[in-house]
């Protein structure tokens, strides 16, 4: 039984083990010279100048004005770029403990950076990774939205918000059906951004799904697999927005809203949810817990990371105003802030200002505001004492260390593949061996895309590496372009989906209050799945392409292969 549970962890290390190992050095720089170990020069950039004492403009010193110089690794460009996260993977996946794991992976990533040199690992390690990643303006502002929720959850329990909506929900929801349905419905509703989805429906849900004893393993996927998969396919969203600026100019939104129709994984693991759902079905680490959590109430089969927010709380005061209203008003101000960071109050459009939007400014603004009225709300309704008040801030801050030391972490290791030129080995290899099978070219993008991202744990650098070459590659009047562009988007969330070390994964965690591991060992099955019958489906879109028909007809064949498999799980999960 052990071994048959293990199967599709041992696949995705298999797969990873090929690109990294047994693929040739096929790597492209900034100025698509293939091999080359060149990287942009710390002085001059790609400017190719560097101001003197006068302020006169002269030639760089160290790369005579070129704008770049040969990386100070060995390995830069080369198949082991891709080992630290391949090794960070592999040992949170076997050993089940997250935090040595990423960090052995920077080790070595600094290792392989420095050519093993002590000295140039650890400054590598700590200030080009780790100081590098906290001292990001865009990662500063998605850790203090982490914080601002967390004070926000911790204010609503301490209000009897929670407490009184699990009431309200113990009479209006009757079945754990039901309760999982409502998580799929906010969690599909709540499509601006995959980092306030995943916390917000977590907080929203967690006393409804409590109620009716479904595991937080199984609460942490449903968040995981509403909020990347749907973000994707909504074109008012952050996801819209980075997708466009990918695209060339003028082409964005149109690519996108075109692309929709063949983003199989989202659209397949959103018929996989809710079939999950209604025909009582789960498989894989996930049937365990869920048995543990109808059976015995243990919704953690284990521990629980978050314990620190389970504290004695008068469950008779408060009523589901002091929970809905906080989190209605975060969403608007949270919508405000994305359209103000993109322009809106400047005379951009509504539409104009979400695709220049940025998230972590966005975000962390909007929390901002709702948090000052969460305060002014609960002091006002007498809920709580203004001390307490402010006593939720650190307590809201420690119950968010373990996604912030995973972020930080994950962030990190991104760094390091980085710094390794990982990414330019990658868009060499595409290049290089894709293009020659056309018809089957759709597939073969999902799959790498799929690699890249789960071993990066970013899907939107996975796009920045992709949609680019599939440009490149084909006219965008070829019908097999816009299911390429989508094989690019379906990949690179499959990817983000499944990795450990993805920033919305761990946010899924910390929404659900999950412990990370067990998240990422419980919905692998299902998105492993799902994986293999969307790819099945590109492979069916691009032969009916490439023979004239219609491409978007692999969609319905998809469709019947998913709700076939989970007829066949269930009828297993029966005998």
């Amino acid at each position: 039984m052990r071994a048959r549970r293990s199967w599709p962890v041992r696949a995705i290390l298999v797969l990873m083990m090929v690109l990294a190992l047994a693929t040739t050095a096929f790597a492209a720089d900034p100025t698509e010279e293939s091999g080359t170990k060149m990287i942009e020069c710390p002085d001059c950039g790609a400017v190719g100048v560097v101001l003197s004492e006068d302020c006169e403009a002269v030639p760089c010193g160290t790369c005579e004005g070129t704008g770049y110089i040969q990386s100070p690794s060995q390995f830069y460009n080369t198949a082991m770029s891709l080992l630290p996260p391949v090794i960070a993977i592999a040992l949170a996946l076997i050993t089940k403990e997250v935090y040595s794991s990423l960090f052995i992976g920077i080790l070595v990533g600094g290792l392989l950076y420095s050519n093993f040199s002590f000295e140039g690992t650890i400054l590598h390690v700590f200030s080009d990774g780790i100081v590098a990643s906290l001292s990001d303006s865009y990662n500063v502002g998605i850790l203090i939205f982490l914080v601002i929720l967390g004070t926000m959850v911790c204010l609503m329990n301490k209000a009897g918000g929670s407490a009184a909506f699990g009431r309200w929900a113990q009479k209006n929801i009757k079945t754990r059906a039901g309760a999982q349905l409502a998580s799929i419905v906010l969690g599909c509703l709540i499509f601006i951004d995959d980092y306030f989805n995943c916390l917000t429906v977590g907080s929203v849900m967690r006393p409804i799904t409590d109620k009716h004893n479904v595991s937080r393993a199984k609460l942490a996927y449903l968040i995981d697999a509403t909020a990347a998969p749907i973000c994707i396919i909504a074109p008012i969203s952050s996801w819209a927005a980075a997708v466009a600026g990918f695209a060339e100019e003028g082409q964005g939104l149109n690519l996108f809203i075109r692309a929709i129709p063949y983003n199989f994984y989202a659209l397949l693991t959103i018929v996989m949810m809710i079939g999950l759902v209604v025909m009582n079905v789960d498989f894989g680490p996930m049937g365990k817990f869920e048995k543990n959590a109808q059976e015995k109430g243990d919704l953690f089969s284990g521990s629980n990371p978050y314990a620190m927010l389970d504290e004695e709380i008068d469950e008779s005061k408060g009523t589901v105003m002091d929970l809905v209203l906080p989190i209605v008003v975060l969403v608007i101000c949270c919508v405000v802030g994305m359209i103000y960071s993109g322009g809106f109050f400047s005379g951009e459009s509504f539409i104009d200002a979400f695709s220049n939007s940025d998230a972590s400014v966005g975000l962390m603004l909007g929390s901002a505001f709702g948090l000052v009225f969460a305060f002014l709300y609960y002091f006002v309704r007498k809920s709580m004492t203004f001390k307490e008040m402010m006593g939720c801030i650190p307590e809201g801050f420690k119950a968010m260390v373990p996604a912030i030391l995973i972020l930080t972490f994950a962030w990190s290791l991104k760094g390091m593949t980085d710094s390794l030129g990982a990414k330019y080995f990658v868009r060499d290899f595409v290049r290089t061996s894709a293009t020659g099978v056309q018809m089957l070219l759709p597939v073969i993008v999902f799959v790498i895309g799929c690699l890249l991202a789960f071993a990066t744990g970013t899907s939107w650098g996975t796009f920045g590496i992709l949609i680019p070459i599939v440009q490149n590659v084909f006219s965008m009047d070829n019908p097999l372009a816009i299911i390429c562009i989508s094989a690019c988007m379906a990949g690179a969330v499959c990817g983000d989906h499944c990795s450990p070390i993805s920033d919305t994964t761990i946010m899924a965690s910390a929404g659900a209050q999950c412990d990370h591991v067990n998240h990422v060992s419980t919905q692998l099955p299902y998105a492993i799945s799902c994986a293999v019958i969307s790819g099945l489906s590109y492979i069916v879109a691009g032969l009916l392409a490439s023979s004239g028909l219609p491409g978007i007809l692999a969609l319905p064949v998809g469709v019947v292969l998913t709700l076939g498999f989970l007829f066949y799980m269930k009828k297993r999960q029966n005998a």
